[in-house]
């Protein structure tokens, strides 16, 4: 900085401030401030450039923040920001604005709290329209009264955007079509009128410039640009927060617009009804926000032909019908916050590539979803309430194998069901192959039937299962019958001391040696056998079981033949069954020869186990050893028999 410009600061309070406008120029904003220090004409040091003040702004109202006395501006300022205009400073202002003319550098005008008559508001605008201005912004305007018609000159302007924010009109009573042909015939490539409460606009009387309208946050309804074909270079159009209510009659308000590229319609009160007329959109449209609406299915029966991107985020779309129209250029679709229970397919989106879907009703997502979808590049379908079971397998399958990228995975893929389950992240869920496959589930549970069966019958065979469930099956009705047909007195009664199982081809040694030496001599024994207490009439099992009920020891003269012998296995087995079901000690085995092991039958399993955990007495071939036999018998058999009453 020069030494002129160092001691002009002992003078003035000069302040410059670098700033981004809208439109991206870096620019130079001077604020509003107290100046103490009339206007001069200086030169920089080193520059023959000419740097000259301009005129004075006075007020007497030194309270206000619009307190002006000197303000010195550069001719080269590109930004100017200035607050608390009213009807009493606005021809200060516009003596200001006036030195502005075409050429000069300030581009970028602001003024905030803004508070005049009509007339005034008139003479800015004029005064803007023939500056060097060209992107003018108001926040914060209040029209106090008086609105009336006028026509503005709009010739000659460098003005390319206008932007008014928070407008509040006082004046009641005024005929709105003079307040809204000042906007709607501006001539500007861009023009935003947001949060004022805008209830209609009208068309522009000729073909209009407007490529960008930003109508944010009023109450503008279906009424707005109907039959308008003057907008036929309208890019931009942006509609949010207001209260438009029918879908077709937008469509049917942009279908004029031949430049329209972008409509945003997001947060108002849209519906669409089947019944409702066919949707007539621009042609050119290619990007469609409709978020935050009222929306339902039938929303696909109403969209754009040529739309790449759509925003449907935050309806009451529950699911995405079949046989909808084709939307093949559509690239890009949000589904977020709906009430979809599953991924949507891609028959009517055939180059999608895009798609979110969170926050919605999602248990189990499809799996084929990639396979209809396949130019699907980015999935976000995180946290929805999923349910981990089997059906989900495939789809967690998807994410670890395939090539595509689930948008937030893993953070935002949570079971949200089963109960147990609920906070685990689906990437830690797993379940085995067996589990989840059907098919092989069946084959292998069939498989093992198989096996079972087969092991079943085995061992039925293997173990005579049917012939010992036979005998069981006569044991249980012999001793009914006996129940039945004999005083309960009498079944008790023992007459035995024991009865004889032997085979036919050991019958020489019972009758020459066992009966004789234990029915003969000191101590007589009673023995039952077969050819002498059998009962003709009734059949052999029913005497066996008799037999041995009747007798309190059961001896079993075992050889060879005796395990060849089936009735001997039938009296083995009701013996056996009697020592475990009266818990006696009644069986005495005798082992007449040695029985090789590999000879006795494998439905022989009981006498195997009698024999391996059971002493038998072993009849000796030396003659000497026969009486201590004896004595051994007779010493196991000895008891005293009930005497029967007479």
């Amino acid at each position: 900085m020069t030494h002129n410009m160092r001691s002009l600061r002992n003078f003035f309070f000069y302040t410059c401030l670098s700033a981004l406008t809208f439109w991206n120029h870096v620019s130079l904003s001077v604020e509003n401030e107290l100046f103490t220090s009339g206007s001069s004409d200086f030169l920089e040091d080193g520059s023959d450039k000419k740097i000259k003040s301009l005129p004075l702004l006075y007020t007497n109202s030194h309270q206000s923040k619009a307190n002006f006395d000197w303000i010195v501006i550069q001719n080269t300022t590109e930004s100017l920001s200035l607050s608390e205009i009213t009807n009493d400073n606005v021809k200060k202002l516009l003596d200001l604005l006036s030195n502005f003319r075409q050429g000069s550098g300030l581009q970028n005008l602001t003024l905030t709290n803004m508070s005049v008559d009509w007339d005034a508001l008139i003479n800015v605008f004029q005064t803007v329209w023939h500056s060097s201005v060209e992107y003018f912004n108001i926040n914060s305007l209040t029209q106090l009264s008086d609105i009336h018609s006028y026509n503005l000159d709009y010739s000659g302007t460098s003005m390319k955007a206008l932007t008014i924010k928070k407008v509040l009109i006082t004046d009641l009573y005024f005929i709105q079509d003079d307040l809204y042909k000042i906007f709607a015939d501006m001539n500007v490539a861009a023009l935003t009128i947001a949060e004022s409460e805008m209830i209609h606009m009208l068309c522009p009387s000729s073909d209009s410039p407007f490529r960008y309208i930003n109508f944010l946050n009023n109450d503008l309804t279906d009424l707005l640009f109907q039959n308008c074909d003057k907008l036929i270079q309208l890019e931009t159009l942006i509609l949010q927060k207001n209260k438009f209510e029918t879908l077709s009659k937008v469509s049917f308000m942009t279908s004029h617009m031949k430049s329209l590229k972008y409509l945003d319609m997001s947060s108002n009160l849209l519906r669409h009804d089947t019944a409702d007329v066919q949707c007539q959109w621009a042609e050119s449209l290619t990007e469609l926000d409709l978020s935050s609406n009222q929306l339902t299915d039938a929303v696909f029966e109403c969209l754009p032909i040529n739309i790449e991107k759509l925003d449907l985020q935050n309806n009451h779309i529950t699911s995405v019908p079949e046989g909808m129209a084709e939307l093949k250029s559509l690239k890009e679709l949000n589904l977020a916050s709906n009430r979809l229970a599953d991924l949507p397919g891609c028959s009517g989106f055939t180059s999608l590539e895009f798609l979110n879907i969170e926050m919605n009703s999602i248990l189990t997502p499809s799996a084929n979803f990639f396979q209809s979808c396949s130019r699907v590049r980015e999935l976000q379908a995180g946290q929805n309430p999923f349910k981990c079971s089997c059906e989900l397998q495939d789809f967690i399958r998807l994410e670890r194998h395939s090539g595509r990228k689930l948008f937030g995975w893993p953070a935002a893929y949570v079971c949200e069901y089963p109960e147990d389950l609920r906070g685990t992240q689906l990437k830690d869920f797993h379940l085995s192959e067996l589990a989840c496959n059907t098919a092989l589930l069946l084959v292998t549970a069939l498989l093992l039937t198989l096996v079972l069966v087969a092991v079943v019958a085995f061992l039925c065979i293997y173990l005579d299962v049917p012939w010992y469930a036979r005998m069981t099956w006569q044991w249980t009705q012999t001793k009914r019958r006996a129940w039945h047909n004999q005083p309960a007195e009498q079944e008790s009664v023992l007459q035995f001391h024991a009865f004889i199982s032997y085979s036919e081809r050991d019958s020489l040694w019972v009758k020459n040696e066992l009966i004789p030496n234990l029915e003969k001599g000191e101590g007589c024994v009673q023995l039952c056998q077969h050819e002498r207490n059998f009962v003709p009439g009734k059949s052999i099992v029913e005497n066996i079981i008799n037999c041995i009920e009747k007798s309190y020891r059961s001896i079993f003269v075992l050889s060879p033949n005796f395990v060849q012998s089936e009735w001997c296995h039938y009296e083995l087995y009701f013996a056996h069954h009697k020592l475990f079901s009266e818990n006696s000690n009644s069986l005495i085995l005798i082992l007449l020869e040695p029985i090789p092991p590999y000879i006795i039958p494998a439905r022989y399993h009981k006498l195997k186990a009698l024999m391996a955990k059971r002493t038998y007495l072993e009849w000796p071939k030396e003659r000497s050893k026969r009486a201590l036999f004896w004595a051994n018998l007779r010493a196991a058999i000895n008891t005293n028999l009930p005497v029967a009453d007479e």
